[in-house]
């Protein structure tokens, strides 16, 4: 079981949001992927679950479908994600990360990664270990636990 903590007081949970927030918006800043941060969301989830119909990946990514539909437009318009035709059901349609996707993720990775690590190279050796001991809570934090 286990045990309590001492309950965060306000100023330090804001903190620690604000933190997480400006460092995944630099990590997407050093990515230069070209598209947004919604379209890289959905492009990253496909990658993650495999081709979806499009009611899936809306509830997934948690936005509306009239959003989702521009989305894919944009995606398949820049040749990053196709939609096939659901062999059992003629109407579903799904969408998936073409082979254009999967390396647009990787070097938008890749990047972030080497932006990441020159960030810690900076840290104090003690910083950088107390980061890397969050990182199992961190996943626990947002089910990622992988």
């Amino acid at each position: 079981m286990p045990t309590t903590a001492a309950p965060l007081d306000a100023a330090t949970v804001a903190r620690l949001r604000l933190a997480v927030l400006r460092l995944a918006r630099r990590l997407r800043q050093q990515a230069q992927t070209g598209i947004t941060p919604s379209q890289l969301s959905a492009l990253a989830t496909l990658e993650r679950t495999g081709p979806l119909p499009l009611g899936e990946l809306a509830a997934v990514e948690q936005i509306g479908a009239s959003t989702l539909t521009r989305i894919v437009a944009c995606l398949q318009e820049q040749g990053l994600l196709d939609r096939t035709t659901d062999a059992a059901d003629r109407r579903v349609n799904r969408v998936g990360v073409t082979p254009k996707g999967r390396r647009l993720l990787t070097r938008a990775r890749s990047r972030s990664d080497v932006a990441l690590a020159e960030r810690l190279a900076a840290l104090h050796p003690d910083d950088t270990a107390a980061l890397l001991r969050a990182v199992p809570v961190l996943e626990r934090l947002v089910g990622d636990e992988a």
